[in-house]
């Protein structure tokens, strides 16, 4: 068994965020959705980070600061869209716009059986959030 440094057991999302926000990014990440931080390694500049480890709803999230030096520009999100899937997904929504993250599609309850919803956080990337039908 793995473990809690541990992500690489099936696919982990690695997000770089940009303009050295990587710590705002977790301190959104943990009030919009929970994580715990595993833990973190920051660059010899001691602000940016190398490598954070999250954990969000029992699943891995890594992510770093961008370093245009060694990639030769910024990267930017394009294409994906990160999925929770809760028991709860209107708690979960409510904390994420309670933290900042903007609605891209409202949540509701879909043709296809599941209650789900569309966000944006504050650093470009998409969220999906998805649970049960809600009566």
């Amino acid at each position: 068994m793995a473990d809690e440094q541990d992500p690489m057991h099936g696919v982990t999302a690695h997000l770089t965020i940009r303009d050295g926000k990587g710590s705002a990014a977790v301190d959104f990440y943990q009030a919009a959705f929970g994580a715990e931080e595993i833990g973190r390694h920051l660059a010899e500049d001691g602000t940016r980070i190398m490598h954070s480890h999250l954990k969000i709803n029992g699943g891995s999230l890594m992510l770093n600061d961008d370093f245009p030096e060694y990639t030769g520009g910024v990267a930017v999100p394009a294409g994906v869209t990160l999925h929770i899937h809760t028991e709860d997904a209107d708690q979960w929504w409510e904390r994420a716009l309670a933290a900042g993250a903007t609605v891209r599609m409202p949540l509701d309850n879909q043709f296809w059986g599941d209650r789900y919803g569309q966000l944006d956080d504050p650093f470009g990337h998409h969220w999906s959030i998805g649970g049960p039908l809600k009566a």
